[in-house]
């Protein structure tokens, strides 16, 4: 009887994750449909819009795109650097003797080894 209600709950849970997820994947689908007029201001039809008449409307994906005048940035957000794993060491042995627990007794033994 037991097993009964673990599988009952458990079902019902996919059932509510699976909607959930449903869910989500329309108003996702939503959102990526909507406009930024000028200064990146929401106009979510054409009918009712917070946007002059003579303002440009361009479709973005995000309002974190946009910088601090309504324009599409158009360069990379995150730029990383590839490293060897000396280079990697050393930096984390840097990081590890400037640390304020790294005492000289320590420094001693590591340097005897």
């Amino acid at each position: 009887m037991l097993h009964l209600i673990y599988i009952l709950a458990f079902t019902v849970l996919a059932f509510l994750a699976v909607g959930n997820l449903i869910r989500n994947l329309m108003v996702l689908g939503a959102d990526s449909q909507r406009t930024y007029g000028y200064k990146g201001q929401f106009s979510p039809n054409s009918s009712n819009s917070l946007v002059s008449p003579g303002a440009h409307i361009r479709s973005v994906s995000h309002p974190e795109l946009l910088d601090k005048y309504g324009n599409v940035v158009n360069e990379p957000f995150l730029v990383m650097r590839s490293m060897t794993i000396e280079d990697a060491r050393d930096r984390l042995d840097a990081l590890y003797n400037a640390s304020p627990t790294y005492s000289e007794d320590e420094a001693r033994n590591n340097s005897a080894e």
